[in-house]
């Protein structure tokens, strides 16, 4: 019979439960054995619930401390050296310095999960490094499932994606050419799994989605065959997904396995190849549930997939999944009472996506009448979503169609308009500016839950967010900062901020998705067009204006941010939504303008996550995100600076698109890659100004202003002095104060030392 599977689940809890116990281990609020006893709590939870659900495959080693990828370089010992790691396994503080860094060693990179907002630690290879097994983690949670009388499908991040995904600190090293110490360490696992009586593993492959080189089949071939030779009686389900394998499909059917998954989602194409190519005695995964956005699945359309391969196939040679892990949901649609039932009955969370995927299965066991109820609901509620009053509006529509040229362009050239902007602002060589937020302190966070939940009125708290403006505000001039912000106190996410106060879009209570480590998000639910009512951050930027005579800087998310960091309608085409939220910025930055601001900066850290993952796909995609940025932007007189930021993406591949954004400022990432980022920089001679950040803002660790003077002389190498801004890498909310005023002060102080040495 057909097998119903999940690829992985959310680890953080329904109600943040790991977020609060990992925080408090940090803090020293609590010890190890607390934090360890959340972490099994949840697991179990988690099991139960899929069991509960109806599912029979189950995965294990899904749940993380922090990042999965990191969990599989601990897995093989993958350690950087500085890190002073001696084994024999991983521990807990080891394994968070990489994470975060620690006093004496810098973090280990971070970079977007795919074109995903979740964040993962990238793998660093340097010469010498011993591979060998330095982690029981996926044993030991197999078998805590098994002792709850759960047979889970262990997850592991496969060795070649593991490898690619990761990056050589040595020119002389290939990480292809890591294969078989790698393999060694999975050949040892996956032995171990079996004798502690694992039946299935699920091996994922995502990169097969990627566009590969010549040496990626021989590299899968190599892979696969050994780990097919050391196992005996494991049975092995090799998983792709975020896309379909095109042209790769033909080599990957070849290898061997006894079941591989496809994102029938996002590939739906690439099922009746499959079908053809799989062989005798193989299964088939179909990934024909969402595991990346909230709504529901419309039934009727999965369950035709599903037949088209039952036919072919038989039921016994079909598994029924997600697309992808459910990593990227909210754990549980059963905790948003508070939802319009109209948009809640559109809805679907991991939990629910757990039922859809039973329901499908039965189906198949069954028979369609079995589930005809099922399918007709599902049919009806996607009716009533494209007849809704609340999805379409008439005004929104009329200013799209009537868009003409002009909104796309500013009205002279970068040169020109810098002329313009130094004449109004007297900057100094080399100027200094954070990237807008600044701690988020557990008063700030007490005044806005007291204000939502009505303990604190109105006055109250608008008194108490100036105050924390106002103090933001001395700070930074006391340390001498050139452009100042004013910190975002009134600011909960850098999204959900604008969402709250657009139409067209929706909130949950409980929708809280991993981006990175213990950092969690809510993300918006664009459900229908998007409109702005009335200003949404006007009277902030103005009361901290009006404290100094700095410029300070207006702070606004760009729409393809918004769009990238929301869970986004299907009805219309993803341009159309980040077009209107576009028109929704433009009005902001032009009342900004009209109320004397002068600096504006639109955040686009997600315009590089939106890529296609096929390059194929991408030209598209990069002429309508520059353009909705430039619909945003351009409405403005010279006088008034725009800026940008981008963080924790390769630009390499998407530079000529950056500097189509033509904002006067860019701020980017640069010190954790170890201003790698600015590769992208030497053959490309980028025109407009930017600002590559000087210091990881993800780590408590404070950099000494030496170590900033060393990164703003290398920056000079590459881009002109003319040209460079000095700032962090992000935004502040996550930090500590004493860190925040200890590596700023170092800053401005490393500014200071380059401008006189330039002088």
């Amino acid at each position: 019979m057909a097998i119903s599977a999940n690829l992985g689940f959310p680890r953080i809890g329904a109600h943040r439960e790991l977020k609060k116990a990992v925080e408090d281990y940090w803090a020293g609020r609590t010890d190890l054995q607390a934090l360890l006893t959340t972490g099994k709590r949840l697991r179990l939870d988690h099991w139960r619930l899929q069991k509960d659900a109806g599912l029979e495959h189950i995965p294990s080693n899904d749940f993380s401390l922090y990042d999965q990828v990191l969990d599989t370089t601990c897995m093989l010992g993958a350690v950087p050296s500085r890190f002073g790691f001696e084994g024999p396994l991983v521990d807990v503080d080891t394994y968070f310095a990489m994470a975060r860094g620690a006093e004496k060693a810098h973090a280990m990179e971070m970079t977007k999960w795919f074109d995903t907002n979740y964040h993962y630690i990238v793998p660093e290879f340097e010469a010498g490094m011993e591979l060998r097994r330095a982690s029981a983690k996926i044993v030991d949670e197999f078998l805590e499932a098994k002792d709850e009388g759960i047979v889970t499908r262990p997850v592991l991040l496969g060795p070649v994606s593991y490898l690619l995904l990761g990056k050589a600190k040595s020119p002389d090293i290939n990480p292809l050419n890591l294969l078989d110490r790698v393999l060694s360490v999975y050949v040892e696992v996956i032995g171990r799994l079996e004798s502690a009586g694992a039946e299935w593993i699920q091996v994922d492959e995502p990169v097969l989605v990627l566009d590969l080189d010549e040496r990626a089949p021989a590299a899968f071939k190599t892979a696969y065959e050994r780990i097919a030779q050391a196992r005996r009686t494991l049975k092995l389900c090799l998983t792709t997904y975020f896309g379909g394998l095109a042209d790769d499909l033909d080599w990957t059917m070849a290898l061997p396995f006894d079941a591989i998954g496809l994102d029938l989602v996002r590939g739906p194409d690439q099922l009746e190849r499959a079908v053809a190519l799989l062989g005798e005695g193989r299964m088939l995964s179909l990934g024909v549930v969402d595991g990346r956005n909230i709504w529901r699945t419309d039934l009727r359309g999965a369950f035709d997939l599903v037949r088209q391969a039952v036919a072919k196939l038989g039921p016994d040679r079909i598994m029924i999944a997600p697309s992808c892990s459910l990593l990227h949901c909210p754990v549980d649609l059963a905790n948003e009472q508070a939802l319009s039932p109209e948009l809640r009955e559109r809805m679907a969370f991991a939990a629910q996506k757990l039922e859809e995927i039973s329901i499908l299965t039965r189906g198949v066991h069954e028979g369609a009448d079995a589930i005809e109820a099922q399918l007709q609901a599902s049919r009806d509620i996607f009716a009533r979503r494209d007849s809704s009053v609340q999805v379409r509006n008439p005004a929104v529509r009329k200013r799209l169609a009537e868009l003409s040229d002009e909104m796309f362009e500013r009205r002279n050239p970068f040169a020109k308009r810098k002329q313009t902007q130094q004449a109004r602002f007297c900057l100094p060589a080399l100027p200094t500016t954070t990237i807008g937020s600044f701690p988020q302190t557990r008063e700030i966070r007490r005044a806005r839950a007291d204000f939502k939940a009505g303990a604190l009125g109105e006055a109250d708290y608008r008194r108490a967010m100036q105050r924390e403006i106002e103090a933001v505000i001395r700070f930074q001039e006391d340390i001498g900062l050139d452009v100042l912000v004013h910190g975002e106190p009134e600011r909960n996410d850098m999204v959900e901020y604008f969402g709250q106060l657009l139409e067209g879009v929706a909130f949950t209570q409980n929708g809280w998705v991993q981006s990175y480590g213990s950092r969690c998000v809510k993300p918006p639910i664009i459900y229908g067009d998007v409109r702005r009512p009335r200003p949404m951050t006007v009277e902030w930027s103005t009361y901290a204006q009006s404290l100094t005579d700095k410029p300070v800087k207006g702070m606004l998310t760009g729409p393809i941010t918004i769009l990238q960091w929301s869970f986004v309608r299907e009805d219309q085409p993803r341009k159309d939504t980040a077009y209107q939220l576009a028109l929704c910025i433009r009005d902001e930055v032009s009342d900004l303008e009209a109320a004397g601001i002068g600096i504006i900066q639109i955040d686009e850290p997600a315009i590089r996550e939106g890529l296609p993952l096929r390059k194929s796909q991408r030209p598209e995609y990069l002429r309508w995100a520059v353009a909705a940025f430039r619909l945003a932007t351009c409405g403005v007189q010279d006088r008034t600076q725009i800026h940008t930021h981008m963080c924790y993406s390769d630009f390499n591949e998407i530079i000529e698109a950056i500097a189509g954004l033509d904002a006067d400022v860019i701020s980017i990432e640069a010190s954790r890659s170890d201003v790698e980022l600015l590769d992208a920089f030497v053959d490309y001679k980028y025109p407009n100004d930017i600002g590559p950040g000087v210091y990881d803002i993800h780590s408590p660790r404070v950099p000494s202003t030496e170590e900033m003077v060393d990164l703003i002389r290398r920056m000079a190498e590459t881009l002109r002095v003319g040209q460079l801004w000095v700032n962090p890498d992000c935004g502040l909310k996550t930090r500590q104060w004493p860190e925040v005023e200890a590596s700023l002060k170092n800053m401005v102080l490393a500014a200071r030392k380059m401008r006189e040495e330039l002088a």
